[in-house]
């Protein structure tokens, strides 16, 4: 966990610029000795995004499958795919 001070954000934007890009994870600010907001490179930001929706969209199958809606199996789902690339 990277945490910096509200002051060196304001008196030194590069050097926090530079750690985001470099460690890509957040980087926490206090203020007072407090907690008070999370910096982090865009790459960073939007590779978390994309991990929050693939998390959500395999808990809905997953609750589809414990639900008992029908599955296809692994060969059964190559096999769908190779006659699709087959007859495109």
């Amino acid at each position: 966990m990277i945490i910096k001070s509200s002051t060196v954000l304001r008196n030194d934007y590069g050097t926090i610029s530079t750690l985001a890009h470099e460690k890509q994870e957040p980087i926490y600010i206090t203020k007072n000795g407090e907690g008070d907001l999370v910096v982090m490179s865009i790459d960073a930001f939007e590779k978390r995004e994309e991990l929050i929706r693939l998390k959500a969209k395999l808990d809905a199958a997953e609750e589809s499958r414990l639900s008992g809606e029908p599955t296809v199996s692994i060969a059964d789902a190559r096999k769908r795919i190779a006659e699709k690339y087959k007859n495109a």
